[in-house]
C-alpha cells in the first residue's frame, strides 16, 4: 500500500496533537489509496475520504471537504510571493501591515484588470 509522505496517521496524529482534535485534516490520499482493515468497523477519516472519492468522484470529494479553499489560497500565495515578493521588506509591524495592504490592494486591482468579463449575446 504505497503513500504518499504526509498521508498516514503519524501526520495526522501530529497535526491533532498540535492543534487539538477539533481540526480537520483534510488530506488527499493518493489514487492507489486502500481503506484500513478496520474501515468496516471504525472507519478513519481518511478511509471516509478514500471511500468517497471511490464513490462519488475526486472531484466531488474536493467539493464536499472544501479542499478546492485549500488549492485557492496557495495559489494566492503563490502569485503575492510572485509579484510581491517571497517577505515583507519594512521592519516595524505598523509599516509591515500598510505594507499588506498595499499589496493585497495591487494584486485585487490586477485581478479586477484580468478578469474576463462574460455577456450573453443570444
Amino acid at each position: 500500500m504505497p503513500t504518499a509522505p504526509y498521508d498516514g496517521t503519524p501526520t495526522r496524529d501530529l497535526l491533532a496533537t498540535r492543534f487539538g482534535e477539533i481540526v480537520e485534516v483534510i488530506i488527499p490520499p493518493p489514487k492507489t489509496a486502500v481503506a484500513s482493515p478496520q474501515s468496516v468497523l471504525v472507519p478513519s477519516v481518511r478511509d471516509r475520504h478514500i471511500a468517497e472519492i471511490q464513490t462519488k468522484g475526486r472531484m466531488a470529494w474536493q467539493k464536499s471537504t472544501g479542499y478546492n479553499k485549500r488549492s485557492r489560497a496557495e495559489t494566492q500565495m503563490g502569485r503575492w510571493k510572485a509579484v510581491i515578493g517571497p517577505k515583507l521588506k519594512a521592519r516595524h509591524f505598523d509599516n509591515q501591515k500598510t505594507e499588506a495592504k498595499i499589496g493585497i490592494r495591487v494584486l485585487n486591482r490586477m485581478t479586477e484588470l484580468g478578469r474576463p468579463k462574460f455577456e450573453r449575446v443570444a
